[in-house]
């Protein structure tokens, strides 16, 4: 699995999905070198970038290793039949994309708080690379892979897959793992 951030994105929230993608998935995970900020996505009528845009220039670099790859953005995206989205990605594909804008309380004009947004892009970034890994929205409200409509939401989700989640990563990923891809080291638990 990839991580690469799309501008300045904080040290503390790569490292945190390095390590949350990991714990969770099971595989290494490495950070590509960062791409520019994704310009090319904005649309100026509605002043938010549109993620399927986004999500085209990821899958077009995706490496050949490559599981997964998650793109991190701080800018706030959408898809024209919403008005916002946190995150999209390619189901059973190869690449999605997070953004940060709307994690952090001051979005919403309320005062930072730093872990919070950090846990909110982990469980946002297990959301999405679940997708990529073939994992569509779960009824259990509490997995990271329910679907969120707010920010509340997020933060209502715990950080770990449901059960039922677990066991599809497992059926699903078994042929990833056949086919070479990496697990990750020790300290990592069994899908």
């Amino acid at each position: 699995m990839y991580i690469v951030a799309l501008g300045g994105i904080e040290e503390d929230v790569l490292t945190a999905v390095e390590q949350g993608l990991g714990h969770t998935y099971g595989f290494s995970v490495k950070r590509l070198s960062r791409l520019a900020e994704p310009l090319y996505a904005y649309d100026a009528q509605r002043g938010q970038y549109g993620s399927a845009h986004v999500l085209r220039q990821l899958i077009a670099q995706v490496p050949m290793d490559a599981v997964s790859m998650l793109g991190i953005t701080e800018k706030d995206l959408f898809i024209p039949m919403l008005s916002f989205v946190l995150g999209q990605a390619q189901l059973s594909g190869p690449a999605a994309v997070i953004s940060l804008a709307r994690l952090q309380q001051e979005f919403y004009g309320l005062p930072p708080d730093r872990p919070l947004a950090v846990a909110r892009a982990v469980k946002e970034a297990v959301h999405e690379v679940g997708h990529t890994v073939g994992l569509t929205h779960c009824a259990d409200s509490s997995c990271p892979m329910s679907l969120s409509n707010n920010v509340r939401h997020v933060d209502t989700k715990g950080a770990e897959l449901c059960a039922s989640c677990i066991v599809l990563v497992e059926e699903k990923t078994k042929h990833m793992r056949a086919m070479g891809a990496t697990p990750n080291g020790a300290g990592t638990r069994n899908l």
